[in-house]
């Protein structure tokens, strides 16, 4: 873990120090998830079929779950579990149905009214991944909004399991969600299958969902060729802003937390106290020893870094330039820090707010932009399954008023067959 003093740097320092580490995106991914997609789009379910015995060891049957499988996997979970999903369930619906985006209607001239309307995406297509653990949050997180939005057909890919089904807290968390259409598939083919479509799985309009660098290189790509995603995504990140108030023990774990995603979370504290530096440092190793996956965290915080700064203004200032994915601050006064921070997938206000808390049940949603795109995206909401569509109705009176403008204007762009839309119209008008 590096320790910087940050008053000692300058500016061309600074800049390099919070940029990402170089992407491990390499040629070979880059050619092998473009032969996967193109063997999807050539031959559909029989490359699905193929590449799942490939990389998931299964030979698989029908690809979609059958409706017997949902009862099953009700019942293989414990009573615990499924009341855990339960009231997850409850507190996400509850945040994402209040951002039911409002009625505009607005005349803006008299005889002229412009509306803004909203409609469901189509078809969208969610992605769970299934590696080292399950990941039914992840699909309580998409499902839900999309369950909100009203979408026509959602469509859940996720990973098989050796015996061929779908990891049963997952798939209990899509039937909460309401989504029927599952299907056992992985990695860049799962993506591919939902983007072109096959003889098996319906054609999405957006693609959502995290996923492995084969997932992720598989958005991007089609992305490059006009298929909407959901967000530019990358490795998991957490910072912390910490003053001399801050709890050591807390901050250490929420930095263990976010390392042990994996040997590439990003993982910064900023404080003004130096002193808490080393209390941090040692809760870390106290804390690590406990952990089953040590050796992924270790090497997370092996690229670390720990930032003394002068003040808190200053650690803003760090936060807005990184833009991190989660933003902890754990602060006297976490609140007054607010208003300054503006580039953050999600902020944690408080010695009690866990970034944990927000990746399973606070409400919000755990499906943040990384890489510094939080200057630019926002994390997944219910606006992200949404179309919002602008409607103008105009009156002869209407066009008489504003008509002029637009042939003027016209004119000055040298579009003589949108001058004449409006001057005909208004010939007629009159």
């Amino acid at each position: 873990m590096r320790r910087i003093d940050w008053n000692a740097l300058n500016v061309a320092e600074r800049k390099t120090l919070l940029q990402r580490p170089a992407s491990l995106r390499s040629e070979e991914l880059r050619r092998t998830v473009a032969r996967i997609l193109e063997q999807v789009r050539a031959d559909g379910d029989v490359t699905l079929r193929a590449l799942t015995r490939k990389f998931d060891g299964v030979e698989i049957g029908p690809l979609r779950v059958e409706e017997d499988e949902y009862a099953v996997a009700a019942d293989v979970i414990t009573s615990e579990a499924r009341a855990a999903i339960d009231e997850a369930y409850a507190r996400i619906r509850a945040f994402h149905e209040a951002q039911q985006p409002l009625s505009l209607r607005v005349e803006t001239a008299p005889g002229v009214v412009c509306e803004r309307i909203t409609r469901p995406l189509a078809a969208v297509g969610l992605y769970v991944p299934a590696g080292s653990a399950p990941l039914p949050s992840s699909a309580l997180m998409l499902g839900v909004p999309a369950q909100l939005a009203g979408c026509e057909r959602i469509v859940l890919c996720s990973p098989p399991m050796r015996d061929g089904r779908i990891e049963p807290h997952v798939l209990y968390a899509a039937q909460r969600c309401g989504i029927r259409d599952v299907f056992k598939l992985g990695g860049a083919q799962a993506i591919a299958a939902m983007a072109w479509g096959t003889e098996s799985v319906p054609r999405c309009d957006k693609l959502f969902g995290p996923g492995n660098a084969f997932v992720t290189e598989a958005k991007r790509q089609l992305a490059g060729e006009g298929i909407a995603i959901d967000m530019p995504a990358g490795p998991s990140e957490v910072m912390v802003i910490a003053d001399a108030d801050a709890d050591a023990s807390f901050v250490a774990a929420d930095l263990l937390a976010q390392a042990e995603h994996g040997p590439d979370s990003q993982v910064l504290l900023v404080t003004t106290d130096a002193a808490l530096i080393d209390a941090v440092l040692q809760a870390i190793e106290t804390q690590i020893a406990k952990l089953p996956r040590a050796d992924i965290a270790r090497a997370a915080l092996a690229h670390s870094l720990l930032i003394a700064v002068p003040d808190l203004s200053t650690a803003t200032d760090i936060a807005n330039a990184y833009a991190p994915e989660h933003l902890i601050v754990q602060t006297r006064e976490p609140r007054a820090l607010l208003p300054r921070l503006r580039a953050a997938g999600s902020i944690f206000l408080g010695a009690y707010a866990a970034e944990s808390l927000g990746d399973y049940c606070s409400g919000t949603n755990h499906v943040l932009p990384t890489g510094g795109a939080a200057r630019a995206f926002s994390g997944v909401s219910l606006a992200s399954f949404l179309n919002f569509i602008t409607v103008q109705e105009v009156s002869a009176a209407g066009l008489r008023t504003i008509g002029p403008c637009a042939i003027t204007l016209a004119g000055i762009e040298g579009l003589d067959a949108h001058a004449a839309a409006v001057r005909l119209r208004l010939e007629r008008a009159a």
